[in-house]
């Protein structure tokens, strides 16, 4: 049985993965885009990882950064999510929704969960780059909303289990 990529992409829509908007300085302005793949990688020392497509138009931005904004999407923030994963010209048009951290980065208002990030490797996989961050400052809010999925193709609210018995 042969592997194709729509089979691939099929069996990897039924895993349910967290959204995460990753956003830097560019050359040009503040770059940014939505991520899927944010896993935790160690804890000592605090590493994170995320990929991004060769085709991404914020590729060429991430391969000259020296750091860059993780902030972890709550179901509130749906709409950010969406603007994020569209034309890259949208994402910032919002003055009002982000301003820039001491050290230059963008950081999206109204995201109680972010973390900097300092780029350690970027390692070339197939069509895509695996970027391995080493977390340098994080801020959690002091309540954590409900978080924001992403399942077959779409963006999810979480809702609690009922309890077993």
């Amino acid at each position: 049985m042969t592997v194709t990529a729509e089979s691939y992409r099929a069996a990897l829509r039924r895993h349910p993965a967290g959204v995460a908007i990753i956003t830097l300085a560019g050359e040009a302005g503040p770059v940014g885009f939505t991520a899927t793949s944010l896993t935790s990688l160690s804890l000592d020392p605090p590493l994170v990882c995320f990929n991004i497509t060769h085709t991404s138009s914020s590729i060429e931005a991430l391969r000259k950064a020296e750091s860059a904004v993780v902030h972890i999407l709550g179901e509130h923030q749906i709409d950010l999510a969406r603007r994020f994963s569209r034309s890259a010209e949208l994402r910032f048009a919002d003055g009002g929704s982000w301003t820039e951290l001491d050290s230059g980065e963008p950081l999206l208002r109204g995201t109680p969960t972010w973390m900097r990030v300092t780029v350690q490797q970027l390692i070339p996989a197939g069509d895509s780059t695996l970027v391995i961050g080493a977390v340098t400052r994080i801020q959690c809010g002091d309540s954590a909303p409900p978080p924001l999925i992403y399942h077959n193709g779409e963006f999810l609210a979480t809702s609690p289990l009922p309890e077993q018995r």
